[in-house]
């Protein structure tokens, strides 16, 4: 019986320490079942490290029969030894595992579960060698229990949720502010931080911070922020799917809206642009069902429905155009669109709003030449990225449709600060430049930032790119890789491919166009990247950090 009482007690210190490692991913694919089995599969992330031990001592309880009345103590002493050497998520990874309400509630569900199956084993009479598989099982099952676990809590979580959403919806409802709503398949963090600072210079503004952008972190802001001194709330609002933004939309009912653009980011969940374009319009339906305006990009007219909707509300559609005309998406094919001669007719049924005449980029920032109501603007931003200008021409747009003047956000303007991570420019103690890209996941953003590494290269400095490629672009992946790869090697010196295995179109593209001077470095994680950089960096040299990956893409997950 003691060794029974010792393996079960080892077994469950495992299932802490190994249950931490397996809700550190599924916290990262934000609690969904599927995704996290799916994630395994693909990583091959199953137990070894424990497992095959646990086999040799069922092996060896098979074979020597005198072995079998130790097999119980050699087993505990396994898994105790698996557990002191597993890595905690707590401290030592890059997006740490955040012990939410929520974590600790799917956590103790599943250690209880876990505890009732040890329990169990432990009590049976049998003999070791047929226990052990059991106990095997146990180790490979705790994701399990950690998904099973989640799905009872379906309901409880339910309860909470629609608590802290019914307050929200209430504060918000009963204090009032002009209600901001902004998505996009990208830009729409960016231009959320640019219209913030733009308003928020002449009047009270609160926006979601950072990237939240989902039911329970909107309402958090709104519950823990609002006061009745704010007159504009800016929420940025995403989309996991059809009728997620609708549903945000029932929480912070928009006054006014902005779609930044519609690409291939998270192409993995929609598939096709045209289901994209649905979900992000769920937006600009509730916004005019509400007596509300929407600003929209013309290029975004090259989709079926997004022309529908600017043809049937045309008296609420802002529009802005972009200086290198309103050609949207492609010929027509299976997403939806319809190519730049529909973008073109479309844009007839509403004039633009704002128009980009001309724009540019050079060390101290972008600058641009904006038609608004027949005027022009000159405005200028001290940010980077040429694909910002589009973003503070929205901006510009929707500032101006709530109510102020365009000089005053012109002025407001000069004095923006950089977008923390979204080609933030960081000079370095040693005379070197960081451009830091971090947070950009995008094909467009991708390309912005490497113009704006060449514009460093070309003013004498040695450009470094440091990338693991991008993410959830489904089909794309390849082939969008493949394109940037192509154009970095005309905008860097040196490549240091993080993580290459993702990317070996990129790094195979970069190294046909390359020059016989130009280096790639394959570095297994940014470790090892940043190993290279604190060892060949110096003053002169810029250094683009493009994306930066969290623990599930980056890091292989030793289990």
């Amino acid at each position: 019986m003691a060794s029974s009482l010792f393996l079960g007690a080892a077994f469950l210190a495992f299932a802490v320490r190994r249950g931490l490692t397996w809700l550190h991913i599924f916290q990262q694919e934000e609690y969904d079942g599927p995704r996290f089995f799916r994630w395994m599969a693909a990583a091959r992330a199953f137990d070894k490290r424990a497992t095959l031990p646990l086999l040799a001592c069922w092996g060896a309880a098979l074979a020597a029969p005198d072995f079998a009345t130790h097999a119980k103590w050699a087993a505990g002493l396994v898994l105790l030894a698996v557990a002191a050497v597993e890595d905690n998520p707590l401290k030592a990874a890059k997006k740490k595992l955040v012990l939410t309400a929520r974590v600790k509630r799917i956590l103790s569900v599943a250690l209880g579960l876990t505890a009732v199956y040890a329990v169990a084993l432990a009590l049976c009479p049998a003999a070791p060698a047929a226990l052990l598989p059991f106990w095997i099982l146990g180790v490979q099952a705790l994701p399990l229990a950690l998904v099973v676990a989640n799905a009872s809590l379906a309901p409880v979580e339910a309860r909470i949720q629609q608590g802290f959403w019914n307050e929200a919806h209430d504060k918000l409802l009963r204090l009032a502010p002009t209600v901001i709503a902004v998505t996009g398949s990208y830009g729409k963090t960016s231009v959320k931080h640019i219209l913030a600072h733009v308003l928020g210079c002449y009047h009270p503004t609160l926006m979601t911070p950072g990237s939240i952008n989902t039911p329970m972190g909107i309402s958090r802001i709104i519950r823990e922020k609002l006061t009745d001194a704010h007159r504009f709330f800016i929420a940025e609002m995403g989309a996991y799917g059809i009728g997620s933004i609708e549903r945000l939309c029932r929480l912070a009912p928009p006054d006014f809206a902005i779609i930044t653009n519609v690409g291939p980011a998270h192409y993995e969940r929609f598939k096709d642009l045209a289901t994209v374009v649905r979900a992000k319009f769920e937006l600009a339906h509730a916004t005019v069902a509400r007596g509300g305006r929407v600003v929209l990009p013309s290029a975004l007219l090259g989709y079926d429905h997004a022309r529908d909707f600017a043809a049937a509300n045309a008296g609420a559609v802002l529009l802005c155009a972009g200086a290198e005309g309103d050609a949207g998406p492609g010929a027509a094919d299976a997403t939806g669109a319809t190519g730049a001669t529909g973008a073109a007719g479309a844009a007839g049924m509403t004039k633009p709003s704002v128009r980009v005449l001309e724009a540019g980029q050079d060390l101290s920032g972008i600058h641009a030449r904006l038609l608004y109501q027949g005027q022009e603007y000159e405005v200028r931003a001290p940010i980077h990225g040429m694909h910002h200008v589009d973003n503070v021409a929205l901006a510009f747009a929707a500032a101006c449709g709530v109510g102020v003047e365009p000089q005053r956000v012109v002025s407001a303007l000069r004095s923006l600060p950089q977008i923390a991570h979204r080609l933030e420019v960081k000079p370095q103690p040693d005379g070197s430049v960081l451009i830091d890209d971090a947070y950009n996941s995008n094909p467009s953003g991708f390309a912005s930032a490497l113009d704006l590494l060449d514009l460093y290269r070309t003013s004498g400095r040695r450009g470094v790119l440091v990338t693991p490629g991008m993410v959830e672009l489904g089909t794309l992946h390849d082939s969008a890789h493949a394109e940037l790869g192509a154009r970095a090697a005309a905008c860097a010196d040196v490549l240091l491919a993080v993580a290459p295995a993702r990317i070996p179109t990129l790094v195979e593209a970069f190294r046909a166009a390359a020059g016989p001077d130009q280096l790639v470095v394959e570095c297994a994680d940014f470790a090892s990247a940043r190993a290279w950089l604190a060892a060949n960096i110096g003053p002169g040299d810029a250094v683009l950090l493009e994306n930066d990956l969290p623990d599930l893409y980056e890091k292989k997950v030793r289990v």
